[in-house]
């Protein structure tokens, strides 16, 4: 081998572990202003959406944002991986006269293509205290084809915003809390095998809580939401209300923990801005696996004198179209998980 040859695998060698290099970024353990300046960067190196994907390693810690909100991610392609569900929390609290959907925003996204594994997002306004409304969002997409693996979201009104009339999103093995359209927005998203949970709806557990408000306008599809689990923490509830244009929102192979506590006609038929409300559900199940599917549940939506009555139970030939494939047909997010998990697993055992 002649020495420039030699040179010339050396320089290779070295340039190509220097590019992976610039696509992990460590966060300080616990430190939230690391954190930022880890997402700024990954943000100015990652404006093209063709760009690598860039991965952010958060050790377990408590990264305490304080009173700031709406910390965005403009990049693309960028992974937030952290080194476990329950122990990495990125938290905020903003002040009670703060409140509102788009004001509040633990992290926001504008981005496509992030992926987020192994985290908690945490809004810690103080929702008891907020009065007629605790609008504290956790986590708000403005983005598209975002994946949420092993993501827990936490907060009570608005927990979850998909703020894009285009956007694709799926989740799978998360976990969602929230009272009161805790779930809500456009776009089609597609919960796999996600845990929500119903927290109290007022302090001492009175009142009623609503899971999703979608607001669906140009897509299909809407919320689906494919063997998922709801826990309900004391307050009623139902399985969701129309924000306004043509919701949709599916419930398919569901499992009700505590059955007794979801509230007849299982569906708010109160709508905010619209009657035109595409609800089912399928295949309904106890905790004990039980199929407890009424055999048919038909809901009259109301809003301002006008009535629109749609029968919520799906047939089989219904539920039969609401395959992963159908929804996302250019797009492989399960794929993807598979992908980027073992891609995790391998950065975290390098670098945490």
């Amino acid at each position: 081998m002649t020495k420039i040859k030699a040179l010339c695998i050396v320089f290779m060698f070295l340039l190509s572990h220097s590019i992976n290099a610039e696509q992990v970024i460590v966060v300080k353990k616990g430190d939230a202003a690391s954190l930022l300046d880890a997402i700024d960067q990954a943000n100015k190196q990652n404006t093209d959406s063709q760009a690598e994907r860039i991965y952010i390693l958060i050790p377990d810690g408590l990264y305490d944002l304080k009173t700031t909100v709406l910390t965005t991610i403009t990049g693309h392609n960028i992974s937030l991986i952290g080194e476990s569900m329950y122990f990495t929390v990125i938290r905020n609290a903003p002040p009670i006269e703060q409140e509102g959907i788009d004001k509040t925003a633990t992290i926001r996204n504008t981005g496509t293509g992030l992926y987020m594994q192994d985290l908690t997002l945490q809004n810690d306004l103080n929702y008891y205290q907020a009065g007629f409304a605790g609008r504290a969002v956790a986590f708000q997409d403005k983005g598209t084809r975002s994946i949420l693996n092993h993501v827990r979201l936490m907060s009570y009104q608005d927990t979850y915003y998909t703020d894009n009339a285009l956007g694709q999103t799926y989740l799978y093995c998360s976990e969602i809390h929230g009272t009161v359209d805790f779930i809500c927005g456009d776009g089609d998203a597609f919960f796999d095998l996600c845990s929500i949970v119903t927290e109290r709806r007022s302090a001492d557990g009175s009142g009623r809580n609503v899971i999703a408000a979608p607001r669906t306008s140009q897509t299909k599809w809407g919320y689906v939401f494919m063997n998922c689990d709801i826990y309900n923490r004391e307050s009623d509830f139902q399985y969701a209300r129309g924000w306004r244009d043509t919701p949709r929102c599916v419930w398919l192979n569901t499992r009700l923990m505590t059955p007794e506590k979801l509230k007849e006609p299982r569906f708010e038929p109160k709508g905010m801005r619209t009657i035109n409300s595409y609800f089912k559900e399928y295949h309904t199940k106890d905790a004990d696996g039980k199929n407890i599917t009424p055999k048919s549940n038909v809901v009259t939506f109301t809003l301002n004198g006008e009535e629109n009555a749609v029968e919520t139970v799906m047939k089989n030939h219904e539920a039969k179209q609401y395959q992963l494939n159908n929804i996302f047909p250019d797009w492989k997010p399960r794929n993807i998980v598979y992908k980027l998990s073992e891609k995790a697993a391998k950065l975290r055992k390098q670098h945490l």
